[in-house]
């Protein structure tokens, strides 16, 4: 991961992070052990309806990522769906294995609304994160992700394109819209199991 921090201070304490963290490490041991998981509950900016992603890396390399990008259930909800479908339904990837889980570390993204531009000027590397649309494809990078590939703002768009399973150079036409966000990102320095 990069030095610099990607995205932006949305205002979460430690302990709300940590609370994060620890509700999408549960759930996914939950789902592992064939149980309910428990009940994410949160107080303050965990009840609050807000975006975000659950990221699962495995010895520095992706292992699974999925997230809501519209603000539908309460942050502590979302964080606890969205860590069980990037263990268990990433279509790039197998279902987790239980003996998986001591290599796994997780990131979450807790995004800001989305706010279309057409001036890709305003694109800020290490701050935004991209959604692209045009037609029935759509794509979306997180901002962390333009960080550690060390990609200028030219090769995120096309990347975020790719993602998109548009042409590289789609961003530059018309009919494609152009989202920005940020989010607030941060995850466990050690491993999961």
């Amino acid at each position: 991961m990069a030095n610099k921090k990607t995205g932006i201070d949305m205002g979460l304490t430690d302990d709300e992070k940590q609370a994060l963290l620890q509700i999408a490490r549960a759930s996914i041991q939950a789902e592992l052990a064939g149980k309910k998981p428990p009940a994410a509950k949160g107080q303050g900016a965990l009840e609050e309806k807000r975006g975000a992603f659950v990221s699962l890396k495995k010895r520095g390399r992706l292992r699974g990522c999925i997230g809501f990008i519209e603000a539908w259930k309460p942050l502590a909800k979302t964080v606890e769906e969205m860590a069980i479908a990037a263990a268990f339904q990433d279509p790039r990837f197998e279902p987790l294995k239980k003996e998986e889980l001591k290599d796994l570390r997780l990131e979450i993204s807790v995004l800001t609304p989305l706010r279309k531009t057409t001036d890709v000027g305003q694109i800020e590397v290490g701050t935004h994160g991209l959604y692209v649309r045009k037609g029935g494809c759509a794509g979306l990078l997180l901002p962390q992700v333009a960080t550690e590939y060390g990609w200028d703002r030219d090769t995120f768009l096309k990347e975020t394109c790719c993602k998109a399973g548009l042409a590289p150079d789609a961003w530059r036409d018309r009919e494609t819209e152009i989202y920005l966000f940020s989010a607030d990102v941060f995850g466990d320095e050690q491993e999961t199991g």
